[in-house]
């Protein structure tokens, strides 16, 4: 019998998380840290969830506003210009995917579930929008619980926590309550690795990442080519695949049920790895 915190109900199909599954994410803004400006095109996007999909992405997750540090938030009727037909053409195409949309707007929220998105993913817990946790209530869709202090655009100017898997733990608490009192019965926990994290937050935080399993919610890990593996090993975002890979596997280790990455291939090459050593 499936465990119902490990299944996502996506618009009436369900996703098992049992075994951890892999989101690949679909920036189609033109500043994205690392892909920005790749997939604006409709051929280029649809060609690269394609891609995605065929090495294995169980979810799809597109993004029309980038977080990466010093960001701001952009107008809604931007976003929607952005994301709304993006979605539109990957449901036309794909109808079986599973698609995911990365927004911190209601409304974007709103009108991506009913253009066929069937997952909600919000960096900022309600904080940029008040009605959020409501609104997916009424959809009826999992959401992306992520912790971030601060915002994009001050986040990384100053992070400090007195014990960060603690206070991490204590959001998800506070958070997950009111979630489930606007009615949203399908959570996901992201711990927010690189959102508001000195590098040894990130690491602290993914070494003791099984914390958060006391809780009941898949967990999802968000490391791919971020600054914590580039600053540690002075690259740039273009050469920190191997990187993404090691903190990987270390994330499926401390109980990561998603894997959300640039790169589709590796990460289910490298949950298929772990799931030969759980089997040892």
């Amino acid at each position: 019998m499936l465990n119902p915190r490990l299944t996502l109900n996506c618009r009436g199909a369900l996703l098992s998380l049992e075994q951890p599954v892999v989101m690949g994410i679909l920036n189609v803004t033109p500043d994205s840290f690392y892909d920005g400006g790749k997939y604006t095109d409709e051929p280029d996007m649809l060609h690269q969830a394609e891609s995605m999909l065929e090495e294995g992405a169980h979810i799809i997750d597109v993004g029309g506003m980038s977080s990466r540090p010093g960001a701001g938030v952009i107008t809604v009727e931007e976003e929607l210009k952005r994301v709304i037909p993006a979605i539109e053409a990957l449901r036309k195409r794909f109808p079986e995917a599973i698609l995911s949309i990365d927004t911190v707007q209601s409304r974007v929220a709103e009108e991506a579930v009913a253009a066929g998105a069937a997952i909600v993913n919000d960096i900022s817990a309600a904080r940029f929008d008040e009605r959020m946790y409501e609104v997916v209530g009424k959809l009826g869709a999992p959401y992306v619980l992520m912790h971030m202090q601060g915002t994009p655009k001050d986040m990384q100017q100053q992070p400090a926590y007195e014990n960060v898997v603690s206070e991490v733990l204590d959001f998800f608490i506070a958070e997950a309550g009111k979630l489930r009192d606007a009615g949203v019965k399908d959570i996901i926990l992201d711990p927010g690795f690189g959102f508001g994290k000195a590098v040894e937050h990130n690491y602290r935080l993914l070494k003791e990442m099984h914390v958060f399993q006391i809780l009941d919610y898949p967990v999802l890990a968000g490391l791919s080519r971020k600054s914590m593996i580039n600053k540690v090993l002075k690259i740039p975002p273009a050469k920190a695949l191997s990187g993404t890979i090691a903190l990987n596997m270390v994330a499926l280790q401390q109980g990561a049920k998603i894997l959300r990455v640039h790169d589709v291939r590796p990460a289910v090459e490298t949950i298929k790895l772990w799931a030969e050593l759980e089997r040892a």
